[in-house]
């Protein structure tokens, strides 16, 4: 009995090792035939990228069409007073029924938009760059708004056109570029674009210092590069050229101004010089078409502030309301007005829902708060009209920039002047963040000022939106309270500027 018991335990024993081998050699032969199924797949992938990138390598040698740019779009023809009339000081006559008091609002920074954004987490003091170098690549240094980055890139990138500028030398710079190791910048691009938090555009700024770090003294080959880089990112961009210059043609999600533009198949393509200098291409050689996947369109909105390395300015503003005299100490980023600077013009709108730096809008709050506890709705609106309206000194864009230049909340605090279009959107954001009241935008010819839905009954000028009541609030008529339009505007209907309440 006990040698059967043992027999079958030999027995159980040596057929769990036999079933051991077979499981560990099916493992390995799955391991190995998976190994080798990853390696074809490695393979074809990369064989369909070179296939792409030699049939749009022919593609750009033969499809090229003259084309006449479009001037840029203007916004409002109509130019703003120069000089800005100023209200004679009323009494403000209160509704003999309780008014109810204004509870302030402790919650963090909140922009109204169409679609919810996230709380943006404080932010970092410092980004930590990507350092990473290839074996036989070259290393190059950016500053970007602050942060000393070093990015690593494949010298076969660094090529150049090889001769004139025509279809056949941008082709072959494609076709160049296009056998090198571009993956590993890429990657390295992608990193950054995370950790700094940066929209579509800042990338675009990203990757375009970082071509000039490659390419410093030649800016056709820098458009190139950029081209190259952002339509591996899959960015619906093109190119276009003269006999001097190449350019970069970008669609947006949303309408840009005073930028010459392109229109494939109802799409603008804008011409936007992303160093800056002033650009008006006249007849230029263009392509119509993509690279396969190349399909995303350069989204402009501010839904986030770039980590930048912070440069923080200080600036004392003042004011007089009700023979009081009030100061206010504000301080901005010097870093993200630097970036902010390099945007081209867009619908006012767009300034309207722009994320405000964060330590930039609770600093301002902070100081604000206390001067509107307490006061009734219509109290606490008057006196931010009078901080936005005597605050800050206007002149328009013209004399102080030389072309139309909507302005963004900080640049407001950053530049000695400001009209009409960037006190409304700085006053806007104040009721939004400070009274928790709803805010529109009220776009007259050649003016822009704003409305407040009051939640107590307020007299004086008013429109209507969406069933509910906005009473006109100028914060460019010098002391004019809630409910007073400005002279030369009465009586006329302004176009509603929603603000995405």
């Amino acid at each position: 009995m006990i040698m059967s018991v043992m027999n079958n335990k030999k027995l159980f024993i040596t057929g769990w090792l036999v079933f051991l081998m077979l499981s560990t050699s099916l493992q390995a032969n799955q391991s190995s035939e998976f190994n080798q199924w990853l390696k074809q797949e490695k393979e074809s992938f990369q064989e369909y990228k070179d296939k792409r990138d030699k049939e749009f390598t022919q593609f750009l040698k033969t499809q090229w069409l003259e084309m006449q740019t479009m001037q840029g779009l203007v916004r409002d023809k109509i130019p703003k007073p120069y000089v800005m009339p100023v209200a004679a000081p009323e009494p403000v006559k209160l509704p003999d029924k309780p008014v109810p008091k204004i509870v302030p609002d402790t919650r963090p920074e909140q922009i109204p938009s169409q679609e919810k954004i996230p709380d943006e987490p404080v932010r970092p003091e410092a980004v930590k760059p990507v350092k990473v170098t290839l074996p036989e690549g070259k290393r190059v240094q950016i500053m970007f708004y602050g942060h000393d980055i070093q990015v690593s890139y494949d010298q076969k990138l660094k090529t150049q056109l090889k001769g004139r500028i025509n279809q056949n030398t941008i082709s072959q710079f494609w076709s160049d570029l296009s056998r090198a190791n571009y993956d590993f910048l890429i990657e390295q691009l992608q990193n950054l674009h995370n950790e700094m938090g940066l929209n579509d555009w800042a990338y675009i700024q990203l990757i375009n210092q970082v071509a000039k770090s490659i390419y410093p003294h030649q800016q056709n080959e820098q458009v190139l590069l950029s081209w190259f880089a952002l339509v591996k990112e899959s960015y619906q961009v093109r190119i276009a050229y003269d006999t001097g210059q190449v350019y970069l043609l970008m669609p947006s999600m949303q309408s840009l101004y005073a930028a010459p533009y392109f229109t494939f198949d109802g799409v603008r393509y804008y011409a936007i010089s992303l160093g800056g200098e002033n650009q008006q291409p006249g007849n230029v050689h263009t392509y119509n078409g993509q690279y396969p996947g190349a399909n995303k369109v350069i989204d402009m909105r501010l839904r986030g502030t770039i980590k930048t390395a912070r440069k923080d300015v200080k600036k004392k503003l003042k004011f007089n309301y009700k023979n009081t005299s009030y100061e206010v100490d504000a301080e901005y980023d010097q870093n993200i007005v630097q970036f902010l600077n390099t945007y081209p013009q867009m619908d006012i709108a767009m300034y309207y829902v722009a994320k405000v730096d964060y330590s930039t809008g609770q600093q301002l709050l902070k100081e604000l708060r206390p001067l509107v506890k307490g006061k009734s709705e219509l109290e606490a609106v008057n006196l931010l009209l009078r901080f936005v309206q005597t605050a800050f000194t206007y002149k328009t864009d013209e004399k102080q920039f030389g072309k139309e230049n909507y302005l963004f909340f900080e640049e407001t605090l950053h530049y000695p002047y400001s009209d009409c279009e960037d006190r409304s959107v700085f006053f806007a954001w104040l009721v939004r963040n400070l009274l928790n009241l709803e805010v529109v935008g009220l776009d007259y010819p050649g003016h822009i000022a704003a409305a407040v839905a009051f939640k107590q009954s307020v007299k004086g000028d008013s429109v209507m939106v969406k069933g509910k009541r906005f009473v006109v609030t100028d914060p460019t008529y010098i002391n004019a309270g809630a409910g007073a339009t400005m002279p030369g505007y009465r009586g006329k209907s302004p176009k509603i500027i929603h603000t995405g309440f």
